[in-house]
C-alpha cells in the first residue's frame, strides 16, 4: 500500500476573498497565491458559517457544524465535546505525524501531536512592523524539514495572523497600495471610526497619530496580504525543494472574512454579512485535482475534512456533517444544500438564515450598532447588503424564520443538545452579566483599550 499523502493547511485569520487579486479584486495583492492558484482547484462559494475564529476552526478541523462541535462563540467555555474526532485525530489513527502551529490553546485544535507557537503577532504604532508570517515561517520550516526527514505522512495547521488586525505590514508593503498621507486635513472618513467607543482606542493605537483617511487603513489590509502571500510563498518553494509538493494536498482557506469599512463593523469580523462569511478555499493535488480549475457552487467549512479524507483515500467511518467536494469538482451534483444556518457569537450574538437570494439575520440579544432586531437582504439584488427590506417583506422573513426554526428543531433532535447559540453563558466575556438588556447597555460594557487587550479578549489564549 502507497503511503498516503501529507496534508498542509494553510489557515489565514481575517482572510477576506473579495480583496484577493485570484478572485477579482483590481489590485495585485496575492501574486504568489494566484499562481499557486493556477495549479489548483479554486472554489467559488465558499462560506464560514459559524462565525468568528473558534467555532470556524471547531467545524473546519472536524467537519461537524455548530451543532455537532457544540462552539459557536469566540470565548468557548469548555473544551471542545468529546463527541466528535478532530482531523488530527482522525490522521493520527493512520499513522499521521501531526503539528499545529499558531493555534495553542485553543478548544478547536484538540488533537495535534505537537504545537509551536511563534513569534510577536499583536502590537501598537510604535510596534511597528509586525513581521508574523515571517515569524510564523521561522518556526514552521525547520518543523518541515523535520517531518519530511521522519518519513512518516504528516499534517500540519499553519494559524496565519495576517492579515488579522493590526494592520501593521513591513516594508515595502505597508506603501504598496497607499501612496498619501493618512493624515491629510479635510478627510473625515475616519470620524465614524473615532466615534465608536468599543472600537475606538484599539483601532488609534495602531494607526497613525492624527489619521483622517479610512482608506489607509484599507490599504495597509492589502498590504498585509502581499505580505502573507509573499511569505507562503516562501512555505511553497521549501515544499518544492523537499521533493513533497506534489505528495502533499496543500489548503488554503479562511476562519473568516473580514470587515472593513462596510456595515459599521470597522476594520474587525463581527457581524454575518458577506465579507465575512464568504471565504476563499484553493486545494492544490495534482494526482486527483484539476489545474486551474474554478468550481462553481456553494459549501461550507464543514465540507473540507470530508473532501480531505476523500483525497487521502482516508474516507469512510468518520461521522461528518459536510460532504465532498469531488463530485462538485467532476461536475456532478454534490448534495450540498443551497440554503443554511449561519452564526455568529463574537460581540454580538445573531444567527439567521442564508439562502441563494435572501439573507435573515435576527438578533439573540441587543447588540452595541443599536442595529434592529431583524435584518433581512436579497443577495441578489443588493450584494453589498445596503438595504435591510425586512419591514418591506415580511412575508419572506416570515418563511425564512420557519425554515431556520424548524431546521433547529430537526438538529436539536438529532443532536439530542439544544441550540448551543442558547446556552453560552457569558459569551462577551464578562462573567455574571447575563444577556445585554438593551443596545446601550451593550455598548457601554464592550470596549477593547489596546492591542493587547484585544487579544486577550479576543483570542483567550497565552501572551505572546
Amino acid at each position: 500500500m502507497s503511503r498516503p499523502p501529507n496534508i498542509l493547511l494553510l489557515a489565514v485569520d481575517s482572510l477576506r476573498r473579495d480583496h484577493m487579486s485570484g478572485y477579482g479584486y483590481p489590485k495585485l495583492t496575492t501574486p504568489h497565491l494566484d499562481r499557486f492558484a493556477r495549479d489548483a482547484a479554486l472554489f467559488e462559494g465558499h462560506v464560514s458559517a459559524h462565525i468568528p475564529t473558534t467555532p470556524a476552526y471547531g467545524t473546519l478541523l472536524t467537519g461537524r457544524d455548530a451543532f455537532g462541535t457544540q462552539v459557536v462563540a469566540l470565548r468557548h467555555q469548555g473544551p471542545l465535546t468529546p463527541d466528535v474526532k478532530t482531523l488530527a485525530e482522525i490522521l493520527r489513527g493512520h499513522g499521521y505525524d501531526t503539528t499545529c502551529v499558531g493555534f495553542t490553546g485553543n478548544p478547536s485544535a484538540r488533537g495535534f501531536d505537537r504545537y509551536l507557537d511563534f513569534g510577536q503577532t499583536w502590537g501598537g504604532w510604535n510596534q511597528r512592523p509586525l513581521r508574523k508570517a515571517e515569524e510564523l515561517n521561522k518556526v514552521f520550516l525547520p518543523e518541515l524539514d523535520r517531518l519530511h526527514a521522519a518519513g512518516k505522512p504528516w499534517m500540519v495547521m499553519l494559524r496565519h495572523m495576517d492579515p488579522h488586525a493590526p494592520y501593521l505590514p513591513p516594508p515595502p508593503y505597508d506603501a504598496l497600495f497607499f501612496g498619501g498621507d493618512p493624515c491629510a486635513p479635510g478627510k473625515t472618513t475616519m470620524d465614524p471610526v473615532k466615534a465608536f467607543k468599543p472600537f475606538r482606542d484599539f483601532h488609534l493605537s495602531w494607526s497613525p497619530p492624527g489619521i483622517t483617511d479610512a482608506d489607509f487603513l484599507t490599504a495597509q489590509y492589502d498590504g498585509e496580504l502581499a505580505y502573507l502571500d509573499a511569505c507562503v510563498q516562501v512555505i511553497l518553494a521549501r515544499l518544492a525543494a523537499l521533493g513533497a509538493m506534489d505528495d502533499t494536498i496543500v489548503v488554503l482557506t479562511g476562519d473568516h472574512g473580514e470587515t472593513l469599512y462596510e456595515h459599521e463593523c470597522w476594520f474587525d469580523h463581527h457581524g454575518m454579512y458577506e465579507p465575512t462569511l464568504v471565504v476563499p478555499l484553493v486545494i492544490r493535488f495534482p494526482a486527483m485535482l484539476p489545474a486551474g480549475k474554478r468550481i462553481p457552487g456553494v459549501h461550507r467549512h464543514q465540507d473540507v475534512v470530508p473532501t480531505l479524507l476523500e483525497l487521502a483515500g482516508l474516507e469512510g467511518g468518520v461521522p461528518c456533517d459536510g460532504r465532498s467536494l469531488l463530485p462538485l469538482v467532476a461536475g456532478k451534483d454534490a448534495g450540498l444544500p443551497s440554503e443554511f444556518y449561519i452564526t455568529e457569537c463574537t460581540w454580538m450574538r445573531k444567527h439567521g438564515w442564508r439562502t441563494p437570494e435572501w439573507k435573515l439575520i435576527v438578533a439573540l440579544e441587543p447588540d452595541f450598532h443599536f442595529k434592529p432586531e431583524v435584518e433581512l437582504y436579497n443577495l441578489k439584488n443588493d450584494p453589498g447588503e445596503l438595504r435591510d427590506v425586512a419591514q418591506q417583506r415580511p412575508e419572506i422573513v416570515e418563511a425564512m424564520r420557519k425554515k431556520m426554526d424548524d431546521w433547529i428543531a430537526r438538529r436539536e433532535r438529532e443532536t439530542g443538545k439544544t441550540n448551543p447559540m442558547l446556552t453560552q453563558g457569558d459569551w462577551h466575556g464578562v462573567k455574571g452579566l447575563g444577556p445585554f438588556k438593551t443596545s446601550q447597555q451593550a455598548y457601554d460594557t464592550l470596549y477593547i483599550g489596546d492591542a493587547d487587550t484585544a487579544r486577550r479578549l479576543q483570542e483567550g489564549e497565552k501572551k505572546k
